[in-house]
C-alpha cells in the first residue's frame, strides 16, 4: 500500500546523543514513525519519535516526540486526505425567468 505523508520535526528537541555516525561518514538518526486511524484535534494522525532501544522499551521509558503530521495521499484509498471531501451544494438561482 503506497502512502505520502508529510511530517514536521522539532529540531530543538532533537538529543544529540542519539545522531549516530554511518559507515560513510554521514550522520543519522533513528525515529519512529505511527500512523493513526484517527485524526487528533488539529487533524495529525502521524506521531514522530526517537527511536527507543531495546531496554529503553522494556524498561518502559518515556518517549520523546519530535513531531506530527498528516497522511496526505493513500494509494488504496485513491484519497488526498484522511477526511473525505465535503459535499457540493447544488447552486439555486432565484432570478432565472422560467
Amino acid at each position: 500500500m503506497a502512502q505520502l505523508l508529510s511530517v514536521s520535526i522539532d529540531l530543538a528537541k532533537i538529543e544529540k546523543s542519539k545522531i549516530i555516525e554511518g559507515k560513510n561518514g554521514g550522520k543519522y538518526l533513528n525515529l519512529t514513525v505511527s500512523v493513526n486511524d484517527e485524526d487528533d484535534q488539529f487533524g495529525n494522525n502521524i506521531s514522530v519519535w526517537h527511536s527507543q532501544s531495546k531496554e529503553e522499551r522494556e524498561a518502559k521509558d518515556n518517549r520523546l516526540f519530535l513531531g506530527n503530521g498528516k497522511k496526505l495521499w493513500d494509494g488504496d484509498k485513491g484519497s488526498q486526505s484522511s477526511k473525505p471531501a465535503p459535499k457540493k451544494e447544488k447552486e439555486v438561482f432565484q432570478d432565472l425567468p422560467f
